[in-house]
């Protein structure tokens, strides 16, 4: 008696719902291109930072010769010969021979210092010079004109070189566990990946869900599964299945990544650093340590800086606002799927559905700048734009808890009216076919009992 009526309170078929999100999982983790996207994702991205290191050990020590014409005379002492460039003087002055000279005399560039008043500098290459080469012209120039005007107002420049100061400020801040070495870039660059991560997953698969409904209702499979689950069960399945799918990519990246950027950071800082830092110094000390170890070598003050980031709270929020932010969209891709029969017929309903994420994505930048504004803050309390908002502000440590919470509940709640408004259209237009949807059209499905 008392199994019949907890009956009463399980919707039927409700056991369905896994077995949907088994298969849709299934279905995708076994694809060849997700297989091969989990591991080309990760190599591609340490390829780039690898690439990182390589061009910077990557020094042009070709010699180059550049041809200088001064009409002025006066640049006659501006230019000293170095390991890379050399400079050789020409006299010849009218323009077009001294072009055709310059072309078959091999020389890399050609300077022509005609007006010194008018600050007329041309520089002539077969080919676009190199930007190093043109910096280091313009600061020899300047350099010179700064020490003749130095010499005309009587100052001593090694006076003014003597005077400057650099200021380097370390930032500590202050918790309820005391002092702790903090970094005021970290926390905006692990924000704003966090950023990236979402927006790009977000529209990744949240497109996925509405491919896989519009190809499900073309090909009629949706009739057959409509026979044996209700719709909502349906879309529900499918949304949480492919998050799954989304989920364990996302882990799979961040761990492969992880450990091809480790290996490659290991392979090129024993290169471009042959005294090596001795690790188990590093490993011995203790955490009252730390601070001053960090003060005696850079590498290790980011490494304080990185083991004092608040990690438990981002992981979290980003967590959730990952699964939020997703669930959200996803449950709107789904019904713009429902809807139409194409995806050519899905322009019209996707602005209004990825104007706020895209806004949002913009948006983190400036929000950098001013986390703690009015629009930083509407803009992590807004649903629609939360997920992207809210775990940069965490990132920075610039929000307070009812903020986080609130954020939260609004979201889950928005999703759960979204689900709701979503499943409404999803029931109608699953089982819609051949007619052009207008927004009146939705309308009226929603309107329905």
């Amino acid at each position: 008696m008392v199994l019949k009526n907890h009956k009463v309170f399980i919707p039927k078929n409700m056991n369905k719902i896994p077995l949907i999100i088994t298969r849709e999982y299934l279905t995708r983790v076994k694809k060849k291109s997700f297989i091969i996207m989990t591991f080309v994702g990760p190599i591609l991205m340490g390829a780039l930072f690898a690439a990182q290191f390589w061009f910077m050990t990557m020094d042009d020590n070709s010699k180059k010769t550049i041809a200088i014409y001064d009409k002025t005379g006066k640049y006659t002492q501006a230019f000293e010969n170095s390991e890379t460039l050399t400079y050789r003087f020409v006299n010849e002055k009218n323009a077009e021979k001294r072009k055709d000279e310059f072309r078959k005399s091999g020389n890399y560039a050609m300077l022509s210092i005609l007006d010194t008043l008018s600050n007329e500098f041309i520089l002539y290459s077969e080919k676009s010079p190199d930007l190093d080469v043109k910096m280091q012209l313009s600061k020899n120039i300047e350099t010179f004109l700064e020490e003749k005007n130095y010499k005309k107002l009587g100052i001593n420049k090694e006076d003014i070189d003597a005077a400057k100061v650099s200021v380097n400020i370390e930032t500590i801040t202050l918790t309820d566990d005391g002092e702790k070495d903090s970094s005021a870039e970290l926390p905006i660059g692990i924000g704003f990946v966090a950023a990236i991560i979402i927006y790009m997953f977000i529209f990744m698969y949240g497109v996925q869900v509405m491919r896989g409904v519009i190809e499900e209702k073309v090909n009629r499979v949706v009739e057959v599964l409509i026979s044996s689950v209700k719709p909502f069960q349906l879309m529900a399945g499918k949304i949480i299945g492919i998050a799954l799918v989304a989920l364990t990519q996302f882990l799979l990246w961040a761990v492969l990544t992880g450990v091809i950027v480790i290996g490659i950071s290991l392979i090129f800082s024993s290169e471009m650093n042959p005294e090596q830092i001795d690790i188990s110094q590093i490993q011995n000390i203790s955490s009252e340590q730390l601070p001053n170890f960090a003060n005696n070598d850079k590498l290790s003050e980011t490494f304080v800086q990185i083991m004092n980031f608040n990690w438990l709270a981002m992981i979290t929020t980003f967590l959730f606002f990952f699964t939020g932010g997703y669930l959200l969209y996803a449950s709107l891709f789904a019904a713009i799927g429902a809807a139409v029969d194409n995806e050519t017929d899905t322009q019209q309903f996707m602005l209004p559905v990825t104007v706020p994420l895209i806004i949002a994505f913009v948006a983190a930048m400036g929000i950098t700048r001013n986390p703690d504004g009015a629009l930083a803050f509407w803009m992590s309390i807004i649903p629609f734009t939360s997920p992207i908002i809210m775990p940069v502000k965490v990132a920075m440590g610039r929000y307070e808890i009812w903020e986080l919470l609130l954020s939260m509940g609004l979201l889950v709640g928005t999703f759960l009216a979204t689900v709701w408004l979503a499943a409404k259209i999803y029931k109608v237009g699953i089982l819609m076919y051949g007619k052009k949807v207008s927004y009146k059209e939705l309308w009226k499905w929603l309107r329905y009992k």
